[in-house]
Parts: C-alpha cells; structure tokens; sequence
C-alpha cells in the first residue's frame, strides 16, 4: 500500500487520546508516523556521554499512521494521486488540488 502523508506534513490527529490536535510529521516508518508534540510519552534514561545528567525525558512516540488525516489549507482532507504529464503528484481530495 502506498504511503500518502510524508515527512513535514502538516497532519490531523482523527483518533485517541490527542483527537484535534495538529502538528508536523517527524517520521514516517512501518505503518507509524512520529508528529511533533503528539502522543507524548515519558521516558527514564539513565546518565550517557551524550546525556551527563539522565533522567526523565519527555518525547513523541509513534502512532498509527490512519489516526492521522492530512491538513490542506486547514481543512482536513484525503489524499489521492493523479499523473501531471508524466510526473506522478498527490492531490487534495476535498479540493482537487495538487500538493507538491
């Protein structure tokens, strides 16, 4: 199945406990998407060379990629994709608008 939402989308959370909230794709991976201070977690890291200090982090963690819907002009919309000559480009299902 073919991936809709990108790296540095604006996205909408549909679903859970973050249901409206909006923010920008960190990451996208396996299914599972990272938006930026959505769905956060904390975690205990113990003291690093790269962290002297440890303790308790706050962080994004993954979520389902179909909690989320894409974001256009803010409105929430599906994603479909059409050929733009003979370059293949995703359009805004609510508007019919190319996205990028």
């Amino acid at each position: 199945m073919a991936v809709k939402i990108k790296k540095g989308d604006t996205v909408k959370v549909i679903a859970g406990k973050d249901k409206d909230k909006e923010g920008k794709v960190l990451s996208v991976r396996d299914g599972k998407v990272i938006v930026e201070g959505v769905n956060m977690i904390t975690k205990h890291s113990k003291p690093s060379a790269a962290n002297q200090q440890g303790g308790i982090v706050n962080k994004e963690a993954a979520m389902d990629i179909s909690n989320v819907m894409y974001l256009h002009k803010g409105k929430a919309t599906r994603i479909g994709y059409k050929m733009d000559g003979d370059k293949k480009v995703r359009v805004a299902k609510a508007t019919g608008e190319v996205i990028d």
